[in-house]
Parts: C-alpha cells; structure tokens; sequence
C-alpha cells in the first residue's frame, strides 16, 4: 500500500493531467510525454483516479478523450500519408 505522502502525490498528478487535458485537448499520449510518465499511468490517472478525485474536471478530461477516440483513425492516416510522402522524397 502506498504512504500518504506518495498517495497525496499521485491525486495531485492526476488533477495536473487532467486539466492539461481539458485546457489542451491534448491525447493520452500527448499528456503522458509532458508529465513524464507512461500512457497506461496517464490513461489511468484520466480514467479512474481523477473521477474519485475531481468528478467536474474528470467529465471535462473525459469529453477531450471521446473526441479523441473518435478521431484517432484520421490522425492514424495523416500520419500514414505523411511517412509515405517523405519516403518519395528521400526514395
């Protein structure tokens, strides 16, 4: 079991996650590389520590991670398209 000191720690991280996510509109990914953690850590912290935490700022972090998902295939092909087209650059 955590101490309280590591416990208050990690509630605080979640709230910062959290609102980085609802302020930015930043991915799970996005916000784990700022923060420095892992994405599960971040998801985590998004999902199921800031609804305990912070419900308002979780239904926020919450409705940035919807859109996201829906969104996710469309930045997956930009991302294909890119690397194709730099690889007829440089092939």
């Amino acid at each position: 079991m955590q101490d309280k000191h590591s416990y208050d720690l990690t509630l605080c991280r979640c709230v910062a996650v959290g609102r980085y996510v609802a302020e930015t509109g930043a991915t799970v990914r996005q916000a784990a590389k700022v923060f420095g953690i892992s994405k599960s850590t971040a998801h985590k912290d998004l999902t199921v520590r800031l609804k305990s935490e912070d419900y308002i700022l979780y239904q926020l972090a919450a409705a940035v991670l919807d859109k996201n998902k829906k969104e996710r295939h469309i930045r997956g092909g930009l991302a294909t398209r890119e690397k194709y087209i730099m690889a007829k650059k440089h092939g």
